[in-house]
């Protein structure tokens, strides 16, 4: 059994480098706000001027993002590759302790309850992914991998690329899962949704206002006929207000989660998603996975603890999508991955290449996709990126959306992943 470092070393707690903690001060969901046109607060929701126009959606891609850069390599473990031993003598976790084995690439031990997914083929990873050239800039990262499309000056996410390709102009068709910060990859000139909660999609201190007659008129005498883009804003968001009550209506399954942050926001997404409402896009950011010290063993540590609370947030958010599930693919990313090399506090130091997990429909699941570049060891060593993450993105794009990967990622020509089906 691998010791635990004294209290002299430095905690999981404290492990995160201060630039993460400086784009992550309100917990589990960071960022900055940015949106372009005209926004306005209802509540903790942020509408930006719109007319709404919702219908059930085709095609959900919700994203998960995990910041503070996951080591890849402890989640989807190397085994095959003699060096990960080697690199990590502490650290590695032994392979007759890995899930679903093969001769290469095992499963952390804590991704126990996504087995399911896996074994009928409704989870899938892809290995060595990442930005195409090594950016260990938390936020710097974070902006190119929402922007994917380098050095335009255009402030426009992929993720508002692909709604703006869509017919349709509800503000529903995009959502992000954590209330008033609208993340990089939505930010854009289509019209986008942020909410902390189902609950919060609504007027302040009227929890029922479609039934409150004589606030609603007041409301739209204030604000029908107001001139100017405020006023535009507004009515978009009554709009969207009463096209988002099925959503209120829908079922909380949240017990059937873990109790973290993780759990809440993924069953806050499954009740939108069940909710019907036309949405295609959701977000969530997850965190902290800036594991500089203390990521520990299989015994303790912060990995253990953090791939638990993935794999149980996404079984259970995967089980609670009911008649809806036959549209959602989940993906799952981080900004970049960890060093190879362990480092003197039970931690990882930032690094370049990382693992990207796809789940539900489309996914040619079960196996881990994507060439291995095998690793090396020296303090200074990356795992290398042999398959840029857009490749990943632009399959998803087009066989579940149809969309355009050049109107999504503009300039960029992907390379074929084998990943998805059309079906």
């Amino acid at each position: 059994m691998t010791s635990r470092p004294t209290d002299s070393s430095a905690t999981a707690a404290d492990a995160c480098c201060g630039e993460f903690r400086s784009v992550s001060r309100r917990g589990l969901f960071a960022g900055a706000l940015a949106l372009a046109g005209t926004t306005t607060a209802v509540g903790s929701a942020v509408v930006t001027a719109s007319p709404a126009s919702a219908a059930s959606a085709d095609s959900v891609l919700v994203v998960l993002s995990l910041r503070g850069a996951a080591d890849g390599l402890s989640l989807v473990v190397p085994h095959g590759d003699p060096v990960y031993y080697q690199a990590r003598p502490r650290l590695a976790i032994p392979a007759s302790e890995l899930l679903a084995k093969d001769a290469m690439f095992g499963l952390h031990p804590s991704l126990a309850p996504l087995l399911p997914l896996w074994e009928s083929g409704r989870l899938a990873a892809v290995h060595a992914t990442g930005l195409p050239a090594p950016n260990r800039s938390h936020f710097a990262a974070m902006e190119e991998v929402e922007d994917a499309n380098p050095g335009s000056t255009v402030r426009q996410g992929w993720l508002n690329r692909l709604i703006g390709s869509h017919a349709g102009s509800s503000p529903l068709q995009g959502f992000n899962i954590g209330g008033g910060v609208i993340p990089g990859a939505l930010v854009g000139d289509r019209a986008v949704m942020s909410a902390g909660s189902v609950d919060d999609v609504r007027i302040p201190g009227d929890d029922e206002w479609v039934s409150q007659d004589g606030r609603k008129r007041s409301l739209h005498t204030l604000w029908d006929s107001h001139p100017g883009a405020l006023g535009k804003a507004m009515r978009s968001t009554f709009s969207v207000l009463g096209d988002f009550q099925p959503v209120r209506a829908a079922a909380d399954h949240e017990d059937r989660y873990p109790n973290s942050d993780l759990g809440r926001a993924l069953a806050t997404v499954a009740r939108v998603v069940r909710g019907d409402v036309g949405v295609q896009v959701l977000t969530v950011d997850q965190g902290d996975w800036d594991m500089h010290s203390g990521l520990g063993t299989l015994e303790w540590g912060q990995m253990v603890h953090n791939a638990d609370d993935l794999a149980t947030s996404v079984a259970a958010f995967m089980d609670d999508l009911g008649s809806q599930a036959s549209k959602v693919t989940l993906l799952v990313l981080s900004e970049f991955g960890r060093r190879t090399v362990e480092n003197d506090n039970y931690g990882l130091d930032h690094g370049y290449g990382n693992v990207m997990f796809v789940a539900g429909r489309g996914v040619k699941g079960g196996s881990v996709h994507g060439r291995w570049p095998g690793l090396t060891l020296d303090d200074d060593a990356d795992l290398l990126v042999t398959t840029d993450y857009r490749s990943v993105l632009a399959e998803i794009v087009s066989t579940r959306f149809g969309s355009s990967t050049a109107t999504v990622f503009p300039g960029f020509t992907p390379t074929p992943v084998g990943l998805m089906t059309t079906l």
